[in-house]
């Protein structure tokens, strides 16, 4: 922890200065600090800071700019869940990633905190892609890349357009919830709304399965009510239609203030030749992350669930 704040603390002072100086917002600040360390006209180095140390650094710094501000479109995945879906991904490909590197994609990367935790967790094992419309986000998200020696491809692009990316193993999103405002692209999806706008967060499953490779996995964090919605009949024979769905995992009540926003881990393969549909889906609730014993019998139920598959 003295090292995640001894880094925090001179983000910090950089930011704030940036912040007075330039009339800038503190988010921006933490831009600067970032970016001018990497040309070398800073330095924050801290003996023995890892690549994880530097990310939550860096992540504690992001969330004091958010907090600041108070653009919607401006979240993080919290660290918890993005250890979880790391979790998911390495038992989803165990014996792949004793083999070779596998190629995972976030379509809605953001300041890159749950595309660089996974990656963080499965060290040397991956190359990623990111996709992310806004511009200091995406900023945010190449600068903590360098810094943790990650290798990232960014796009900056609306992520529901055609992708410049290629297909990947594995697609990790924590889906953006909500209406979609382009109707024209919206369009061009099997799940566009019949009537109305389109859900935001069902494009992004569509567009997720379209630049997956065939029996590649898919993790979304998503809302535990997604096939619950008026428009989940549709989603219902989407999925069916093009994946299989592997997994859901309901998230702890207490990891989240509202009940509207709670979340699930909903894994999904896609369908191809050679693969076949789960014997049975793995539904499952995480229990209280600070009730140790029943998050060892949690782990143990998805390594039976894995040994029968």
């Amino acid at each position: 922890m003295e090292k995640i704040e001894k880094l925090f603390g001179m983000m910090n002072t950089h930011a704030e200065k940036i912040e007075k100086e330039q009339d800038a917002t503190f988010l921006e600040g933490i831009l600067d600090a970032l970016e001018t360390w990497l040309d070398g006209e800073v330095d924050f180095t801290v003996e023995g800071a890892t690549k994880e140390d530097i990310r939550k650094a860096v992540q504690i710094a992001i969330l004091k700019g958010m907090r600041k501000g108070s653009q919607p479109n401006h979240q993080m995945t919290p660290d918890t869940l993005g250890l979880l879906v790391g979790y998911f991904v390495e038992q989803f490909f165990e014996e792949r990633l004793e083999k070779e590197k596998i190629s995972i994609m976030d379509p809605a990367v953001g300041t890159g905190n749950l595309l660089l935790t996974v990656m963080n967790l499965l060290d040397g094992k991956v190359e990623a892609t990111g996709v992310e419309v806004d511009e200091l986000l995406i900023r945010l998200a190449a600068a903590t890349a360098d810094l943790t020696e990650q290798p990232v491809s960014l796009y900056r692009q609306d992520a529901l357009q055609d992708l410049l990316a290629n297909p990947a193993d594995a697609i990790v999103c924590d889906l953006p919830v909500g209406y979609y405002p382009n109707d024209e692209v919206a369009l061009d999806y099997e799940l566009c709304a019949a009537e109305g706008m389109s859900y935001a967060h069902h494009l992004f499953i569509e567009q997720s399965v379209n630049y997956t490779k065939d029996g590649g996995y898919l993790f979304f964090l998503a809302p535990t009510h997604l096939f619950e919605s008026e428009q989940s009949k549709q989603l219902h024979k989407y999925i069916k239609k093009h994946a299989w769905i592997q997994a859901i995992i309901q998230l702890p009540d207490t990891m989240f203030a509202n009940k509207a926003h709670e979340k699930s881990i909903v894994i999904l393969q896609k369908q191809g030749e050679g693969y076949k549909a789960p014997k049975e889906v793995l539904l499952a609730k995480v229990p209280n992350m600070q009730n140790k014993q029943a998050l060892s019998m949690f782990f143990e139920k998805v390594q039976m669930w894995k040994e029968a598959k």
